[in-house]
């Protein structure tokens, strides 16, 4: 059986849809051929918010587990002296100095083996002395594990692949730091070409990836989402005593949340349901978000419940019990929730995909260089291939739905959606193909 050295930082038990694709391929990769070695950090979830992610860890050693699937090796965490006054100060208190420190982090740590993420390289490193990999594969971002791959490749003479799961240098968030961007597009344009290959999440990343590092290869892995957890929610029904629409994850500053809500509210005014509910699970602006509605959409309180972020396990089993999913449009990006969403087999409502409010946020917000029309509305496609989704032109048309939605669910207590061609979209699937480059590789 080959070995696969996996370096992900953002991994189970940590709450991360950024650690399910390394964890998919944990789990699947020994039924292809290949035994897996994962180097992650360990991780505590204290908190159930943002600040795990800068926890330090219970031990100062290495813990290794040793599975039916793999390996894991979880390195020791220590923060750093930013992270250090933000767990004992809070957010408010040394913001300049927090921001200095964690700067000089991000520039340096792609020259030195300097900073939080460094024990990872080192714990790879240690391993790699006394165990013999066939391949390594560094997922991102962090994209300094590209680094520590690169450097491993170097010392050990082993091939290594780069997986973006994001775009590293062309990231939307980077994009407003400028010398940071030029920074990150130098190691990128230096790093990547030195990969074996590299392997990323949609068609429209494959090519702005080739096209600034001048690669030859690159190969598609979608995210796709774990069959086994799915299977586990297939006995639970749909909410018959109320319309609820969930919503996961990460709310962008593209979003028209604002539009929605109003469109919600007017819905509301004129239907007065007592039967009608939204819920918003593990998002990442929930202080906005009461704000907006306390001081805007006051009539709706009563109508929203926002939950705190869970185990991906625990969070599936909660929404395959509502009705609709939310989706809003991320335009070339595919994101991770989609798949979920198709799989559990609910009728999303995508919005939107010719709206003004939408279009004016994306222009103020969407900082990407796009490329041709036809990468513009990936999510949209695989909706319609899937049968997944009403796709919602603008608010005019989401009022008009939620009216014929809450009618059907009025005569009939459930939604209807027949889903179809979504078993291709499978963790196991996609790290079935995975498992084929790197045996073609090594």
């Amino acid at each position: 059986m080959k070995k696969i050295l996996i370096l992900a930082y953002d991994f189970p038990p940590y709450i991360s849809v950024g650690g399910l694709r390394p964890y998919g391929w944990y789990k699947n990769l020994s039924e292809f051929g290949i035994y897996p070695i994962v180097v992650t950090r360990q991780w505590e979830n204290k908190k159930g918010n943002k600040l795990d992610y800068i926890l330090p860890s219970k031990s100062d050693y290495k813990i290794i587990d040793h599975n039916k699937e793999g390996t894991i090796i979880k390195a020791p965490f220590k923060p750093n002296i930013s992270n250090k006054l933000l767990l004992k100060y809070g957010e408010k208190r040394f913001k300049f100095i927090r921001k200095l420190i964690s700067a000089y982090y991000e520039f340096i740590q792609y020259i030195f083996i300097i900073g939080p993420k460094a024990q990872i390289y080192k714990e790879a490193n240690n391993f790699l002395k006394e165990e013999q990999v066939d391949v390594i594969i560094a997922t991102g971002d962090p994209f300094v594990l590209f680094s520590y791959a690169n450097k491993l490749s170097k010392k050990h003479n082993i091939p290594w692949i780069a997986d973006y799961r994001d775009p590293w240098s062309q990231d939307i968030p980077i994009q407003k730091y400028k010398l940071y961007q030029k920074w990150c597009s130098f190691f990128e344009k230096k790093i990547i070409p030195q990969a074996k290959t590299i392997t990323t999440v949609s068609e429209f990343l494959k090519i702005k990836i080739m096209e600034l590092t001048k690669i030859n290869n690159a190969y598609i892995i979608y995210n796709g989402y774990d069959e086994d957890l799915v299977k586990m929610t297939s006995h639970l029904s749909q909410n018959k005593d109320k319309m609820s629409v969930a919503y996961m994850g990460t709310i962008y500053d593209w979003y028209p949340i604002n539009n929605f809500f109003m469109v919600v509210l007017k819905f509301i005014e004129e239907y007065e349901p007592n039967n009608f509910e939204i819920n918003f699970y593990g998002i990442n602006k929930e202080v906005e978000l009461k704000e907006l509605i306390n001081t805007r959409y006051k009539k709706l309180e009563g109508f929203i419940n926002i939950y705190p972020k869970m185990q991906n396990s625990e969070l599936l089993k909660k929404i395959a019990t509502d009705n609709l999913f939310l989706l809003f449009n991320n335009y070339s990006f595919l994101g991770t929730k989609i798949f979920d969403y198709v799989a559990l087999k609910r009728k999303i409502l995508f919005c939107y995909t010719d709206d003004f409010e939408s279009k004016r946020l994306k222009k103020q917000h969407y900082l990407i260089e796009e490329l041709g029309s036809e990468f513009q509305h990936l999510q949209e496609d695989m909706l319609k291939s899937t049968n997944s989704a009403i796709i919602i032109k603008d608010e005019l048309h989401l009022n008009d739905v939620l009216k014929e939605l809450y009618k059907e669910f009025s005569k009939k207590r459930t939604i209807s959606c027949d889903a179809v061609n979504t078993e291709m979209y499978s963790r196991k699937i996609q790290t079935q193909e995975l498992a084929k480059i790197i045996l073609n590789i090594v």
